[in-house]
Parts: C-alpha cells; sequence; structure tokens
C-alpha cells in the first residue's frame, strides 16, 4: 500500500502496541480511515475489511479468555461480561489510552471535524489493530495483545467478580411499575454504519418525554444502554 504522508512516530506506536509489524502496511492500512483512501489513495484500501475481522476475533478471544476464568458461570453472565468487554465505548477507551486519535489517518473533512476523537471511530481503528496484528503474527500475537489491554478487567472480574445484573429493561420498567408510572418506549433515532457493522441510535420515551438515548450495535443493546441511563438516574436522583 502507497500513502502521501507518513504515520507520525510509527515506531512509537508500536511500542505501545507491544507488538513490532513485519507487514508495516497492515499497521498502516488499520489506521487508514474511508475518507482517507478516498480522497489520497483512489479507494480500496481502507480499514473498514480489517475492522470486520477484528471483531471476530475480539468476540473469539474474549469468549475463550472469560470462558476459561469463569468455568462455573452460565450463558447469560458470560454474555454480559463480553458484551462489557467488547463494547463500542470499551473499546473507544483503550483506543484512547493507547492515544490512537494522532494516528489515524482522515481525509480533510473528517480531520477538521475532529472524526479521530469520536468513540465510534476509536472502536473500529481498535478492532481493526486487532485483525492487523493477527495477520502479521498470528493468533497468539492477537491473543497476547488483548491480554494486555484488558489485564485490569480480567483482574477486576477474577478478584471479585461483576455482581448479577438484571436486564436493564426489565429493571426498569418493574421500577417504574412499582412508581404507578407508565412502561417506557423505545424509538429508532438513527442507524449507521455498513451492513456487517451497523450502529444504533436508540431513544427512550417516558411519559410522552424523551428523556435518554442508548448506542449499540443491536437495537436491542441500544436500548439496554438507554435504560440503564434512565436506571442509574431514578436510583441516584443524578
Amino acid at each position: 500500500m502507497t500513502r502521501s504522508r507518513a504515520i507520525p512516530q510509527e515506531e512509537d506506536l508500536e511500542k505501545k502496541l507491544g507488538h513490532r509489524f513485519r507487514q508495516r502496511d497492515l499497521l498502516r492500512r488499520a489506521l487508514t480511515h474511508s475518507s482517507y483512501a478516498n480522497e489520497v489513495l483512489g479507494g480500496g484500501t481502507d480499514n473498514e475489511p480489517l475492522e470486520f475481522l477484528g471483531d471476530a476475533l475480539l468476540g473469539c478471544l474474549i469468549s475463550v479468555r472469560l470462558f476459561q476464568a469463569f468455568p462455573e458461570k452460565d450463558e447469560g453472565d458470560l454474555s454480559r461480561f463480553k458484551a462489557s468487554l467488547v463494547s463500542a465505548e470499551t473499546l473507544a477507551s483503550k483506543a484512547r489510552g493507547l492515544a490512537l486519535g494522532p494516528h489515524i489517518l482522515l481525509g480533510k473533512t473528517a480531520e477538521k471535524v475532529g472524526a479521530s476523537s469520536k468513540g465510534s471511530l476509536l472502536s473500529d481503528v481498535f478492532e481493526a489493530l486487532v485483525a492487523a496484528i493477527y495477520l502479521d503474527g498470528g493468533f497468539e500475537a492477537a491473543r497476547a495483545f488483548l491480554e494486555r489491554q484488558f489485564e485490569a478487567d480480567f483482574s477486576a472480574l477474577t478478584g471479585a467478580g461483576l455482581p448479577r445484573e438484571r436486564d436493564a429493561k426489565t429493571s426498569l420498567q418493574e421500577l417504574l411499575q412499582s412508581r404507578g408510572r407508565p412502561t417506557p418506549r423505545y424509538q429508532i433515532l438513527k442507524e449507521s454504519g455498513p451492513a456487517h457493522r451497523r450502529n444504533f441510535l436508540v431513544g427512550l420515551v417516558l411519559e410522552g418525554k424523551a428523556v435518554a438515548s442508548g448506542r449499540g450495535r443491536t437495537r436491542k443493546a441500544a436500548e439496554q444502554a438507554a435504560a440503564r441511563k434512565v436506571l442509574q438516574v431514578l436510583r441516584t436522583g443524578s
């Protein structure tokens, strides 16, 4: 792959990732947003296919790690743990921890609006990097990278475990009913992203008023995110 400008401090990024690329083009492609590919490279070389692969690898590797760490947990608990670890919010946080923003190659318009700081873009780049590391160094390299990135998360889980959490939508509905309030409604506000990487923005409407919104990669996940926000407000008063 060719490009018209260098990635800032490429070797420093490799040190932060803990992986030295034999195929630097994989690293560069993982950091190449479609806007840059279209404007500078003539299209066809962005990181979206790597996002697709990285998403699958994340799901697989995190699932294996959870299965090994919690053999006594049922499918519901394991699914909930996994959803938390691979959520867009968590992955964006990992990307920020690695300071990936300045390394992302963006088109002029995307760069002008500060797209590199957006959570959805950062989470996508993190996934693309997982795929790039896998393609460059194999399954073990990708596993080791994720083990480093999620070490604190797994330590917290294995040290104390997560409190069992009921379905947020059900909990919210029961809480509202106990207070004599009506059942909330959920409505899709926006769908975005390619077919294999849909993102949903869902609004929660209570007593005719939009009170919260949530994002997720499925409609159900977005509804749960919105319900959790309202639950927190009702339970804490903040």
